[in-house]
């Protein structure tokens, strides 16, 4: 670049810079510091929100304390019976006395704060960010001439769920109450359950945008302080515009994202998140979502449910090895077919191996085609039956799902017995409490077909091998994933695949107190 090239940029660089107007400090949005002049503080205000149907500005009496002020609020975030009961009528019933107190200072709000508003919680800010930010949470701001603060009075009337039964987790035996999309509404359910003053709840706000508030609860002395700074440490690292679900959460504060498998544990029962609280584990709490998420979280907890605890001890063991047989017809059953139909037809009985063979004389694809079908058909069908209004969602999965099976096999396109294994299987896979690890499983059951149609037994047991690798490699904020069994745990199996009675089982596992967690996210 030569001389003349590098004078000609410099020259219209300074003469861009004063073709600019200078801004008005007073009405910078990098300003921090609240103005003491109203009108500023007003305009500023107006330009930060534009032209905003619900802003409201209610002009006030205040006394010899300013000449003017204003009521400032979000007319679709607020109670209008709090902003006129608790707010507004005292004002004007303390006027006169407001006019006798002359000599009261007018920097502050000190004495409207204590003597008249009738609202609890109330404080001062004196920065943009807070007052935007109470705004915006449906609070009533106070600000006045004369006075480089802003007084937050809490009048939120955002509209809010009742109490209902958790529809993702139902018992038989238990409480009917669930979390709700409300925060404070979550919270209260859970200080309900556990009133010890070592429960310790920290609140935060994630989200440039969306500015969520999200609740850290956990009992001092019994979680283990590593892993609750280990949570903090990832929560703080959290950069995004929006949260909208605690899934938005879980995705950021997972160890490892490369697995099928959830190392978060959710739930929208409050005895649930309760119960884990008290044996040291931690819980995440979000608001706008009834979802609580809970760390760490094993391998064994998503298959027990709060039900166990209420039923007798034989009762809970006899539905846990239920869930595991499950678990395994699931995982294998389409899979242990095709090898067998495929690869391995002397293992069956005779007349059993005479029948299947009939049944797939007519029938144009191998096993392995045939699994595929049906697998992916009754996929589509449950996937049909969530999305569909819930009066003829459940409908049109079972009527489906009977219409395109016995018309398949009449067909000729699938054999009888394919429909009976895809069907089992469908039916352990319901059998699942967790929803996510469900679906983990759905997952991976196409891979195991698969191996199954290329190496037949040999395939699945090779699969199985990489499967268990996987899991031990796995872990949930510093504890194995497969504890208590990887490592092998004696005194944690009282409420592993067992249920032992509650006066046998110790109140805070070993895993919980034995391992930290590393600070690497893998």
């Amino acid at each position: 670049m030569n001389g003349f090239t590098r004078w000609f940029r410099s020259g219209k660089k300074r003469a861009d810079h004063k073709a600019k107007p200078r801004p008005n400090p007073s009405l910078d949005a990098e300003n921090k510091y609240i103005d003491s002049s109203i009108d500023i503080n007003k305009k500023q205000i107006q330009q930060t929100f534009g032209k905003d149907a619900d802003l409201v500005f209610k002009p006030i009496p205040l006394g010899p304390f300013t000449n003017k002020a204003y009521l400032v609020y979000m007319d679709s975030l607020s109670d209008p019976h709090t902003i006129n009961d608790s707010i507004v009528k005292p004002l004007l019933q303390w006027k006169d006395k407001l006019e006798d107190r002359r000599t009261e200072t007018s920097k502050d709000f000190r004495w409207i704060k204590d003597q008249v508003i009738a609202v609890g919680d109330l404080k001062e800010v004196d920065t943009w960010e807070p007052l935007y930010l109470e705004l915006l949470s449906g609070n009533t701001m106070l600000i006045a001439d004369g006075i480089s603060k802003a007084l937050s009075i809490h009048s939120a009337g955002l509209e809010k769920r009742s109490i209902e039964e958790a529809s993702s987790s139902t018992v038989i035996r238990g409480p009917r109450e669930g979390f709700t999309e409300d925060l404070r509404t979550n919270m209260m359910l859970i200080r309900k359950r556990i009133r010890d003053k070592r429960l310790r709840c920290t609140q935060m706000i994630i989200g440039e945008m969306s500015k969520t508030d999200v609740v850290v609860m956990y009992m001092e002395g019994v979680a283990v302080p590593e892993v609750v700074q280990e949570l903090f440490h990832r929560l703080e690292k959290i950069r995004t515009t929006s949260i909208l679900e605690s899934g938005n959460i879980e995705e950021y504060i997972q160890d490892k994202f490369l697995t099928p498998f959830p190392t978060v544990y959710n739930t929208e029962r409050p005895d649930t998140i309760a119960a884990a609280i008290m044996e040291g584990r931690v819980a995440i709490l979000v608001n706008g979502t009834p979802f609580v998420l809970l760390v760490p979280a094993l391998f064994v907890h998503f298959f027990q449910v709060a039900e166990d605890y209420y039923q007798r001890a034989d009762i809970a063991f006899f539905l846990r090895i239920l869930r595991y047989i499950a678990l395994v017809i699931s995982l294998l059953a389409p899979a242990l077919y095709i090898a067998i139909s495929t690869f391995h037809q002397e293992m069956l009985p005779t007349p059993l191996l005479i029948s299947l063979a009939a049944q797939r004389e007519g029938t144009p694809f191998p096993a392995f085609i045939e699994a595929v079908i049906m697998e992916f058909t009754f996929e589509v069908l449950r996937e049909a039956g969530v999305r569909l209004p819930r009066a003829v969602g459940q409908a049109v999965s079972i009527v489906g799902a009977l219409v395109i099976g016995q018309a398949a096999v009449e067909a000729g396109i699938v054999s009888a017995a394919m429909v009976i294994v895809v069907s089992v299987t469908a039916i352990t896979s319901f059998v699942f409490p967790s929803f996510n690890m469900s679906i983990s499983i759905r997952m991976l059951r196409f891979i195991f077909m698969i191996c199954a149609a290329t190496f037949g037994l040999f395939g699945i047991t090779v699969g199985l091998i990489v499967l268990i690798l996987h899991l031990c490699s796995l872990k949930s904020f510093g504890v194995p994933y497969l504890s208590p069994f990887a490592p092998w745990d004696v005194d944690d199996q009282s409420d592993a695949i067992f249920r032992f009675p509650s006066w046998m089982k110790k109140k805070v596992p070993d895993y919980v107190k034995r391992y930290k967690p590393a600070s690497n996210k893998e």
